[in-house]
C-alpha cells in the first residue's frame, strides 16, 4: 500500500519590507513521503519569499518532471516564473529558463555543492539566475517546530528573514549566489 501525504496548514502573515508585500496566507502544505521536511520548509519560505498574483505550489508536488516547486502565472496563463528547491539538475533549470521570464534557486543544502553541480553546464540565462540559501541552524529549529497546524510571522528586511513559527523565534540572512 501506498504512503499518502502529510498535510501541513500554514496561517502565515508576511510582511517583506524590502518588496512591499504584506498578506495574510493560509496554505494547506502536502508533505509528500518522499520529500524531507527540509525540502518542504524551504519549498514553503520560497513561496513566501517569492510570493506575487498568481503563485503557486506545482501540481505534481515534488514528484513533478515537467514543474518547478513553486511557479507563477499571469492571467492569461502564461509561466512568468519558475522557482526552484533543493538541488535541481542543470538540464531543469536550463528548460525553466527558456520557459519563464525569470528562474531562482532556493536551497536548504550546501550552496557550494548545489552550485557545483551546475557550474559548467549548459543554463540558458545562467548569470541571470539567483540561488538563494538559509543558514543550515535556521532550518534545523524552524524543522523541529513545525507541527501540522502551524501560526507563522514572516518578516522580510534587508535580506534578513525573521520567523516566528509556533512561538519560537528564528532568524537568518537570506545569502544570494549567482548560477554562473
Amino acid at each position: 500500500m501506498a504512503l499518502s501525504a502529510t498535510l501541513h496548514n500554514f496561517a502565515i502573515h508576511l510582511a517583506d519590507v524590502d518588496r512591499g508585500v504584506y498578506q495574510e496566507l493560509e496554505l494547506r502544505v502536502a508533505r509528500h513521503p518522499s520529500e524531507t521536511a527540509e525540502f518542504m520548509l524551504t519549498r514553503l519560505l520560497a513561496y513566501c519569499l517569492e510570493y506575487e498574483e498568481g503563485i503557486t505550489f506545482s501540481d505534481g508536488g515534488v514528484s513533478a518532471t515537467d514543474e518547478p516547486a513553486v511557479l507563477v502565472r499571469d492571467l492569461t496563463g502564461r509561466l512568468t516564473a519558475w522557482i526552484e528547491v533543493g538541488a535541481p539538475d542543470a538540464e531543469r533549470v536550463h528548460r525553466g529558463s527558456k520557459m519563464a521570464e525569470r528562474v531562482a534557486i532556493y536551497t536548504h543544502r550546501d550552496p557550494v555543492k548545489v552550485l557545483a553541480q551546475l557550474t559548467g553546464k549548459r543554463i540558458h540565462r545562467a548569470e541571470a539566475i539567483p540561488l538563494y540559501s538559509f543558514d543550515r541552524g535556521f532550518i534545523d529549529a524552524a524543522v523541529a517546530a513545525i507541527e501540522r497546524r502551524n501560526t507563522v510571522t514572516i518578516s522580510i528586511t534587508e535580506r534578513l528573514l525573521y520567523l516566528d513559527l509556533n512561538g519560537k523565534d528564528l532568524s537568518t540572512p537570506v545569502a544570494e549566489h549567482r548560477v554562473a
